[in-house]
């Protein structure tokens, strides 16, 4: 063996235990709360386990009126975060899981070209949950997609480099298969995602971008490539992906995200999963229990690959 093969030896060497501590580093815990609710949290963002949070804040919260923005909210939040030296990422809200949360401005519901902002959907989040309903905004709209990265350029322009990131909403929709609203497909609605991906990623500089992501309408093991797309596109322009629930080994998500993301570890920006209210209520088929944070931080780190969980503040270890 030559120096030069002896040298490339040390090396490798060397690499081994670094590539061991990287495997072996366990995402950092952040919060996940919704608007108004951050100043009852601080106590518990405070604790040195807590690296940061992420806030979620409705569309109509933010634009009280066409074009007029109002981002107070958002400021009295990173100035808590900012006086216990966490970091903050914000998500912008476009779909609701309340029949009566119609969370977009009011002149979207009134204007013509918006043909009423939202969409009915449906969604049953976790276990032994009723069926529920809610609305998602046309992002399909070409003038509400247009509205929506408007809210988008005006965030970045107060907030980027300030927040330690932004999440865009999940991409999964439920809509009422025998009653498609006007416009739309899926593929219109997948293009109307991806273009407001990439419209958040050059309006953000600095802060991260990350999109949720957990499945996509029509599409079911990939079978459409939307998934296989988002993917590719995230890990070629410095684009974070994440999602809204952490659940082990789960039959849907197994056929659908959790897989891309296992194939793509290391090779994103970022990933942050989060563990919500609806995720702690599902139980670990083997144990019968709900899972532990042992569990869920497991999954997350060794086949999502994650940066970052975000716990709900109602997260039983959090009492602790």
């Amino acid at each position: 063996m030559n120096r030069y093969q002896r040298l490339l030896v040390s090396l490798a060497a060397l690499a081994l235990p670094l590539q061991a501590a990287h495997a072996a580093s366990a995402p950092e815990n952040f919060l996940y709360t919704s608007s108004g609710n951050l100043t009852a949290a601080k106590a518990t963002l405070s604790r040195p386990d807590i690296g940061g949070v992420q806030v979620v804040y409705n569309w109509k919260s933010l634009e009280t009126a066409k074009g007029q923005y109002d981002f107070s909210a958002i400021e009295q939040d990173l100035a808590v975060a900012k006086s216990l030296n966490k970091k903050m990422f914000i998500q912008v809200q476009d779909r609701f899981f309340n029949p009566k949360a119609r969370n977009i401005p009011e002149y979207m519901l009134t204007e013509p070209e918006y043909e009423g902002g939202l969409t009915p959907q449906f969604d049953n989040p976790g276990e032994n949950k009723p069926v529920g309903s809610g609305w998602v905004a046309q992002q399909w709209n070409p003038a509400v997609r247009a509205r929506y990265q408007a809210l988008l350029k005006a965030l970045a322009e107060k907030f980027d480099g300030q927040v330690y990131g932004i999440n865009l909403p999940e991409t999964s929709i439920d809509l009422d298969p025998k009653n498609d609203p006007k416009g739309f497909s899926c593929d219109a609605y997948f293009s109307a995602e991806m273009e407001n991906l990439s419209f958040a990623r050059k309006a953000f500089e600095k802060s991260l971008v990350v999109q949720y992501v957990n499945f996509w309408p029509c599409e079911w093991e990939n079978d459409h490539n939307y998934m296989g797309r988002l993917f590719d596109f995230a890990a070629k322009n410095n684009v974070g992906l994440g999602g809204p629930d952490i659940v082990p080994n789960r039959k849907a998500q197994m056929k659908n995200s959790y897989p891309f993301f296992n194939k793509y570890k290391g090779k994103l920006t970022y990933v942050g999963l989060a563990v919500q209210e609806p995720t702690l209520t599902y139980k670990n088929p083997a144990t019968k229990k709900p899972f532990t944070k042992e569990e869920f931080t497991a999954f997350a780190q060794d086949y999502l690959g994650a940066n970052v969980i975000f716990w709900s503040t109602a997260t039983p270890w959090l009492k602790k």
